[in-house]
């Protein structure tokens, strides 16, 4: 029996990887375009990337420097566009976290052009990914864009990567994390060899992560520190390729989703979002699936995310004044139709996802006999 068609845009064109990869990019940069765009947002990364436009410049390009004023939104892109349709660039240059990496990503989907993108941290994978996530003015979130392809070149350089805060590092391995565990529930029950294939692939990388990630913390100069950065913010973003959207998002980004609708979590790192997250969706395999494998699971992950400092309640996330009703926003977000929550295996209400929400942090040991 053949399998029905699939497209996969598993990766980009081009990755260049490791301490001095900026430098070495500069002639496939060049070789894109001659007027790049170069796209950030954070005033923490303007110096640094004054410095990546002085580079362009020395080589003989012509950048453009644009900046986002909020997140992925509509009205910037909208603007965006019109500033680098009217400079004739021909290429975009998205240099920052993760933001930044989607919404310069999606401009040159639209507007037609090549595509490099920079990371300055490893807080995501979003400068791998076909994949563009789409958020209001004020911050919260609304959908996401699947891109023609994967970035042209992705430059992933060490010494640009180790600048960035350590708290962003701890994002990117709560991100990561997820893979595994939204991609082995999502995928349970597919026969798909590539599925299966991005899953394991999503199990190895979380072994690798629990493994190294105490040691990249301790020494930014060992071999753990390349291995985790890469691991948050290269080999995350193939089980989305390799697997499709069968190796994305459950309930773990559902909560993201949902936390984003509240302007009190505008500053929490995306990652820590969907760290929380993880803790949330095992909870609710836990109770609402029977799932003591998810228990299990949890205890495992809760100590782990703590020592990273990473939030596991909703005091952690800054929400410990929170109504009621502002949680209850939350769920409802997360819980709408369409919801990557609802890729669980079992049904899930607003009220039980608030219980979980409120619960996540808890340890309940394992011989428990709580429902």
């Amino acid at each position: 029996m053949g399998s029905p068609l699939s497209t996969h845009s598993i990766a980009p064109a081009v990755v260049l990887r490791g301490d001095g990869a900026w430098d070495e990019a500069q002639p496939q940069i060049a070789s894109l375009g001659q007027k790049p765009a170069v796209l950030g947002r954070s005033a923490a990364t303007r110096q640094l990337r004054a410095q990546l436009q002085a580079d362009l410049s020395r080589g003989g390009l012509l950048p453009l420097g644009i900046e986002l004023k909020h997140d992925c939104c509509e009205d910037d892109l909208q603007r965006l566009a019109d500033e680098v349709t009217a400079n004739g660039s021909d290429s975009i240059v998205a240099a920052g976290g993760g933001k930044v990496l989607d919404a310069g990503k999606l401009l040159a989907d639209r507007l037609g052009l090549p595509c490099i993108t920079v990371p300055l941290s490893a807080a995501t994978c979003a400068g791998w990914t076909a994949l563009s996530n789409i958020y209001s003015a004020d911050g919260a979130f609304q959908g996401d864009v699947a891109l023609a392809r994967c970035p042209d070149l992705l430059v992933f350089d060490h010494g640009l990567i180790r600048q960035a805060p350590q708290r962003t590092l701890a994002s990117g391995i709560a991100d990561a994390l997820a893979k595994w565990y939204e991609a082995s529930v999502s995928s349970r029950d597919s026969s798909d060899g590539m599925v299966q294939q991005a899953v394991q692939m999503a199990r190895v990388l979380r072994d690798q992560l629990l493994l190294d990630s105490r040691e990249a913390f301790q020494d930014p100069s060992s071999d753990a520190w390349c291995r985790v950065a890469e691991a948050c913010g290269l080999t995350a973003g193939v089980m989305g390729g390799l697997g499709g959207a069968r190796c994305r998002t459950v309930a773990a980004h559902a909560v993201h989703n949902g936390l984003t609708q509240l302007e009190a979590c505008h500053g929490v790192l995306h990652g820590e979002k969907v760290g929380f997250g993880i803790l949330v969706q095992l909870r609710l395999e836990e109770r609402l699936g029977g799932n003591r494998l998810a228990g299990q699971a949890h205890r495992q992950l809760l100590p782990f995310l703590r020592e990273l400092d990473l939030p596991v309640t909703l005091d952690d996330l800054g929400l410990a004044s929170a109504s009621l009703s502002d949680l209850q926003r939350v769920c409802a977000f997360a819980c709408r139709d369409g919801s990557d929550l609802h890729h669980l295996p079992f049904d899930v209400t607003a009220g039980a996802l608030l219980e979980a929400l409120v619960g996540a942090g808890e340890v309940i040991p394992a011989t428990s006999n709580r429902p």
